[in-house]
This record gives C-alpha cells, sequence and structure tokens, in this order.
C-alpha cells in the first residue's frame, strides 16, 4: 500500500466516522462501508487506496442501489488499523470510536496474530 496524504487520511477517517461499520465475522474483524451507487467514485478511489481491500456490488436490494466496501483480516490489522488508532478518539466522534473499540476488543486475539505475523524480518 502506498503512502497516504494527510488529505487522503482525512477522507477515509470521515467517510469511516460518517458511514462505517465497525465489527467482523465472528473470526476475524471488519470495517464496512456502504453507500449508494452514486457514490461509486470514492469506492474506486478508496480501492486504488487499500488495493487489499474488496468492493462488492453494484447491488439492488429493498428499492436501493448500492456498493459495499471491505477491509477484513490482514488488510484491515496492517493497512487500515493505524490509521484509525492514531485517528478516530472519542474526542472525534465518541460513538464512531467506542464501536471501535469494541471491535479491537472482540478480535484482539486476532489483530495481535497479524500484527506478528507482520512485523519487518518475519517471513510469515
Amino acid at each position: 500500500m502506498a503512502e497516504l496524504s494527510d488529505f487522503d487520511r482525512g477522507v477515509v477517517l470521515g467517510l469511516l466516522v460518517g458511514e462505517g461499520s465497525f465489527g467482523g465475522d465472528g473470526k476475524q474483524p471488519q470495517v464496512t462501508l456502504r453507500m449508494h451507487t452514486r457514490h461509486e467514485a470514492i469506492f474506486r478511489w478508496l480501492v486504488e487506496r487499500y488495493p487489499s481491500s474488496r468492493l462488492y456490488g453494484p447491488y439492488t436490494h429493498g428499492g436501493r442501489s448500492y456498493y459495499q466496501w471491505m477491509a477484513r483480516g490482514r488488510t484491515l490489522v496492517v493497512d487500515l488499523l493505524p490509521l484509525l488508532e492514531d485517528e478516530l478518539t472519542p474526542d472525534l466522534d465518541a460513538h464512531a470510536a467506542a464501536r471501535f473499540r469494541a471491535m479491537l476488543d472482540r478480535y484482539s486475539g486476532f489483530i495481535a496474530r497479524e500484527r506478528a505475523r507482520s512485523e519487518p524480518g518475519d517471513e510469515g
């Protein structure tokens, strides 16, 4: 993954605070962003910055047309968590920060294992 500019970091953080979901599948953490198909360009922008993330859709369900972007597992831990841990504080948005902290707590074992695998010099 390329280094993000301050602008890029702010856009990603804003999107995830405003529209993101912090959770997981019971085995690994995931961050999900779901928005109307009219926002396709921002989804493509996210995938350019996080190439190991996934974009799903477009979907049409219940009268809505949307895309869903996901960062999970190793991609989430290595690429996205450093930004969120640095910037997503209760001072910025208490509700989003609490949801994020709950995800970190629930998946702390997975996160620790992925971080250990990603340490420099580790052949993984």
